[in-house]
């Protein structure tokens, strides 16, 4: 098997890889413990639901979207036919790090929004043609999606503005889930530390195997089919 020269990844080659995504994400995440420090659940919920506009109503449900699982596998297949240590990378890290969200859902079973203020629906905006769930709120599944999927896409295509597009997507995906009214602010602030610390634990551990970087790996669908 034909292998390519292969340097271990340390903790610091690592954080220099996503450091762009990363610190900006700390200062988001640092800003958000100190609003669910000073506000109620209510308080932000009610805010953040206040915010609706028509186009949000249009915008939201296709950010939310691209949180979806499908939407990864899409990605990751895409990804697979110029790389399989990249797409690879991606599509375990998202089930890595779902399986840890899946775990922390039912350990919680906290409510969702629509039961928790069920009787109060008449204060509140909905989506239309957003079918409201109800129960497994915490943390919130797409939020941990997209930071473990645009983390991941930082750290594997190395660019100043990707990093910074990434943040900002996965930021947007998470802020669609409040506006949805289908997870609390809570969930989504712990959802994207998930997504965040258990996909840099992932990538650190996988992608120090060797096996990743041999010319097998490196490799996609294309060229295995162009030979």
């Amino acid at each position: 098997m034909t292998t390519t020269p292969f340097e271990k990844t340390t903790l610091a080659k690592l954080f220099n890889k996503v450091w762009l995504f990363l610190v900006p994400y700390l200062l988001i995440l640092t800003g958000c413990l100190i609003i669910k420090s000073l506000y109620t659940r209510e308080q932000i919920y009610f805010y953040i639901n206040g915010l609706h506009t028509n186009w949000g109503d249009v915008v939201f449900p296709f950010f939310t979207m691209l949180g979806d699982g499908l939407a990864l596998i899409t990605l990751a297949a895409i990804i697979a036919l110029f790389s399989y240590r990249r797409a690879f990378l991606l599509i375990s890290g998202y089930l890595f790090t779902a399986l840890f969200a899946q775990v922390l859902k039912f350990m919680f079973d906290m409510p969702r929004p629509y039961l928790y203020f069920k009787d109060m629906h008449s204060k509140m905006h909905f989506v239309k043609g957003i079918d409201m769930l109800s129960y497994h709120s915490f943390p919130s599944g797409h939020t941990v999606t997209a930071f473990s999927a645009c983390l991941t896409l930082a750290y594997l295509f190395r660019n100043k503005f990707l990093d910074v597009l990434m943040l900002a997507l996965a930021c947007c995906i998470g802020y669609s889930r409040m506006y949805l009214s289908q997870h609390f602010f809570e969930d989504v602030t712990a959802g994207s530390a998930v997504g965040v610390f258990v996909t840099l634990f992932w990538l650190y551990w996988l992608d120090n195997k060797h096996i990743f970087h041999t010319e097998r790996w490196r490799g996609g669908l294309i060229r295995r089919f162009g030979n």
